[in-house]
């Protein structure tokens, strides 16, 4: 398991919450504020906060944008992760992203079977990597974005998180497409 070094300090990052839903407002988004609540308890910066509809190319366009934004460096979506005809979030998010990261569903799945057992095989949560930000794409349910944020988010954004974390090779993610000059 890992740990915290109260030596190093800790950087905030700037994350936009995504909400994709046919039905909700704000008003009615327990599930982002879920997120936006954690994410700042943390000590991080919300960079931006939208609403979508469970539409494929409108999913896939709003993460696009938040990518192209130095301002943000992590997206988290919730909702439409499920298996039914309008669930194509992950799709949307596969769409965009340049790296999958195969273990975040790993680790969310395991997570998700100490707190509500076979039913965990029922969501598709993901995360990647695309344009130097990182996505992550997890149910709608406040349960499951409380779970996500409490038992891997919280510490894979923290820079302290030892013995490595998002956050030290967050510089690094777009490396691939700098230049050198000679």
């Amino acid at each position: 398991m890992g740990r915290i070094d109260d030596s190093r300090p800790f950087i905030p990052v700037r994350i936009a919450v995504l909400t994709v839903s046919d039905t909700r407002g704000l008003d009615q988004d327990k599930s982002g504020d879920t997120l936006v609540k954690r994410l700042t308890e943390a000590g991080h910066i919300l960079a931006d906060r939208k609403i979508v509809k469970d539409e494929r190319d409108d999913i896939a366009a709003q993460l696009r944008a938040w990518c192209a934004e130095s301002e943000i460096d992590v997206i988290i979506s919730t909702g439409g992760t499920g298996l039914t005809g309008r669930d194509v979030t992950v799709e949307a998010h596969r769409d965009v992203y340049e790296k999958e990261m195969d273990a975040f569903a790993t680790v969310f799945t395991m997570v998700s079977m100490q707190k509500i057992g076979t039913s965990a095989v029922q969501s598709r949560a993901t995360g990647g990597v695309a344009m130097g930000t990182y996505l992550f794409a997890l149910p709608g349910s406040s349960g499951a974005c409380k779970d996500a944020w409490d038992e891997i988010l919280a510490y894979q954004l923290d820079y302290r998180h030892m013995p490595c974390n998002f956050v030290e090779i967050l510089p690094r993610l777009d490396e691939h497409l700098k230049r050198s000059k000679g």
